[in-house]
């Protein structure tokens, strides 16, 4: 889920785009960069490669786990309820099931909701660890080998695949928020999550749009560019658009709702409960269960980590110049690697907390059935 390369060969400008490798902003420092030694660019595309490979693997293995328990669930869906000998159910069930088993307030619903935006998380770091073999190709090569088509799909990708990440995350926040601030609501519906899902896709493909038909290929001295159609002053807005609804913005939002959840976690544990009007009982909210926000937490951090530093990078160049200039050009290379490697990585760790996240949601969710049946077999006639 990153929208960067390594720095170009020996024909590549100094200062490069944060999508695009082989591009340069039109205030770049008039330096060429030298030719990065064989050793760093065989050690930076192996490095990349194997990262490549664990993520894919990972994010692949997460896809199927998902994909298996859905259909396992599909299977095992009616064994839940119970049924007469014609199939019809019996009245002694529906009367005697409980109201946290009903289909407004069930548990699976929001596993449902919950696997859908891990699908889509995984979804966007396999597509952006596809484009990994481009990168090491291209810090081999001398020229851009893809043509125009190549071009604008890979490096659009990143964009898109960096904000699916976000804002699907950010849904999944808010779910976490909604579960713990209004347990009583109705649950969502997996109709309702696919369509935060598409919606944060729709989004990271709208924010995109204006890079995807911007670039385009130019004839260098040493090989073909891919490079965007504007100038200084339109390249500062549009990164710093993108900095603020990849980070800025989704940034404060997660932020907002973890810290009215912890506002909330601490007043049911230290609030007792209190006699309201008409002799009612008032609860305080439920807490949260700590295993599913601090692993969606994780995954955040590991996400702002991941990316901040590279966003900082990047901006460096459109804001501070004269800073950049005072850096040897081969600190620039190593950095750049290095944070480019950081962002692949970051899709290369995130199965793990994929998996955590799912895992524990299966187990609670074999159980209901089983309590069910128990249920309907102490109340079914004979």
């Amino acid at each position: 889920m990153d929208f960067s390369s390594s720095l170009p060969p020996s024909h590549s400008p100094l200062y490069t785009s944060p999508f695009i490798p082989n591009s340069s902003f039109p205030s770049a420092s008039p330096y060429i960069s030298p030719s990065p030694s064989l050793a760093s660019t065989a050690l930076f595309c192996f490095l990349l490669s194997l990262l490549a490979l664990l993520g894919i693997g990972g994010n692949l293995y997460t896809m199927g786990l998902l994909i298996r328990r859905r259909r396992g669930r599909r299977r095992r869906g009616c064994s839940s309820c119970c049924l007469g000998g014609r199939g019809v159910p019996l009245p002694s069930c529906l009367s005697s099931s409980p109201p946290s088993l009903s289909p407004s307030s069930s548990p699976t619903s929001s596993s449902t909701s919950l696997h859908l935006q891990v699908l889509s998380l995984a979804l966007a770091d396999l597509l952006y660890l596809f484009t990994a073999p481009f990168i090491v190709y291209d810090s081999l090569a001398a020229d851009w080998a893809f043509g125009e088509l190549g071009c604008r799909l890979l490096f659009s990708l990143d964009l898109i695949t960096l904000h699916a990440s976000i804002y699907t995350l950010t849904a999944m926040s808010l779910d976490r928020y909604r579960a713990v601030a209004n347990p009583l609501a109705t649950s969502s519906s997996p109709s309702s999550g696919l369509l935060r899902v598409g919606l944060a896709w729709g989004l990271a493909v709208a924010l995109s749009l204006p890079m995807m038909i911007t670039l385009h290929l130019e004839d260098g001295d040493e090989g073909q560019l891919c490079v965007p159609a504007w100038d200084e002053q339109s390249s500062k807005v549009y990164m710093s658009v993108l900095f603020c609804t990849s980070m800025i913005g989704p940034g404060l939002a997660i932020g907002a709702l973890y810290a009215t959840l912890g506002r909330l976690y601490w007043v049911s544990q230290t609030r007792p409960w209190a006699s309201g009007s008409g002799g009612s009982m008032s609860y305080p909210p439920r807490a949260p269960r700590p295993k599913v926000l601090l692993l969606i937490l994780g995954i955040v951090l590991a996400f702002w980590a991941c990316f901040l530093p590279f966003w900082v990078w990047q901006l460096l160049p459109l804001y501070r110049p004269d800073m950049l200039r005072t850096v040897p050009v081969g600190t620039q290379v190593t950095v750049n690697r290095i944070l480019t490697g950081l962002t692949y990585g970051n899709s290369c760790v995130n199965p793990f907390f994929y998996t955590l996240l799912t895992g524990g949601k299966q187990r609670r969710n074999r159980q209901t059935p089983t309590s069910a049946n128990q249920l309907c077999r102490k109340s079914s006639p004979q």
